[in-house]
């Protein structure tokens, strides 16, 4: 039996990857820089270089690994192939069949978010669960879905795009998508600094938020001190959170939610303004939903890449 498998998170920085067994014990990883110029036509190259070396290094061989899996950032359809990414330079590819032929090891591939709800439900904070919605509440809000251990990739490669459901007419600007409303612009780090600028200039009362730049961090940090203005801050973000995942679990009745991205360093605190709300929308069948934090971190991509080349 081919004991081994590799997995692969692309960054618009760093590609990340990671050795496995098939028991899901990490092995060895380590990265390389993202060469994202003329159109990013040197990354999987360079992943596949950098994988042949990493198996000379160990003494191994192509054969006794059962595939690479690989999460990108951007829509990736059933059959491993990108339309566009934003950040790696890519238009239409076909990152699978080009990743199987450059290393000689089959390829499996996926959305960074979803492969990352992959790895919380193999090796994290959704281990023993099978029906996961995972929400990366980082620079954007990323989100993957897994019903029955299976990730759900849907017809064009968007399934679980869950920052992109419309929560409100009213919010300034546009997402990054494009369109007007999205959850990513008031629940991502980005988000949450923006709705406590609006509660700053609302008011001229005295917050701990006055006192140094305004982060996703500093905002919570607030709320554990005890700041009004902060916890208000907070009670709207975990308001449009809430309500959301409300939906979400409505449609997918999930065992658990997830939450992961650098706004989960806040700890408990946050799943309790988030899960308040939650629960006064929710369906009442799903009112028992397990609510946790990432514990991954920034290996939950390769975690999940490989775990997508063992079924």
């Amino acid at each position: 039996m081919k004991e081994y498998c590799i997995g692969v998170d692309v960054g618009g920085t760093t590609v990340k990857m990671g050795l496995f067994n098939r028991k899901g014990d990490l092995l060895d990883k380590w990265e390389i820089l993202t060469r994202t110029e003329n159109g990013g036509e040197a990354i999987l190259p360079d992943i596949a270089a950098s994988v042949k070396e990493k198996l000379v290094e160990r003494g191994l061989t192509a054969q006794e690994v059962c595939g690479i899996g690989i999460g990108v950032p951007g829509p990736m359809n059933a059959q491993g192939v990108v339309p566009h990414t934003a950040n790696l330079g890519w238009g239409y590819k076909e990152v699978t069949r080009e990743l199987t032929e450059l290393t000689g090891i089959p390829a499996k591939g996926g959305n960074d978010a979803n492969v990352a709800a992959l790895g919380e439900m193999w090796k994290g904070g959704a281990e023993g669960h099978r029906n996961v919605i995972l929400l990366t509440l980082g620079t954007g809000v990323g989100g993957g879905i897994i019903i029955d251990g299976k990730v759900v990739v849907g017809a064009h490669g968007a399934g679980g795009e869950v920052g992109h459901a419309h929560v409100d007419e009213n919010i300034s600007g546009h997402c990054g998508c494009g369109n007007k409303g999205c959850l990513e612009q008031v629940a991502s780090a980005t988000g949450l600094v923006k709705l406590a600028r609006e509660e700053l200039e609302a008011s001229r009362e005295e917050s701990l938020l006055r006192r140094e730049p305004v982060t996703a961090k500093a905002v919570f940090d607030a709320v554990k001190a005890g700041d009004a203005l902060a916890m208000r801050v907070a009670e709207r973000f975990g308001k449009y959170l809430g309500k959301t995942i409300a939906v979400f679990t409505a449609v997918l009745d999930p065992e658990v939610v997830v939450i992961g991205g650098g706004v989960s360093k806040a700890g408990p605190v946050l799943l309790e303004y988030i899960r308040k709300y939650y629960l006064q929308h929710c369906y009442k069948s799903t009112r028992e939903v397990a609510f946790v934090l990432a514990t991954l971190g920034n290996d939950a991509g390769i975690y999940g890449s490989a775990r997508l080349v063992l079924d």
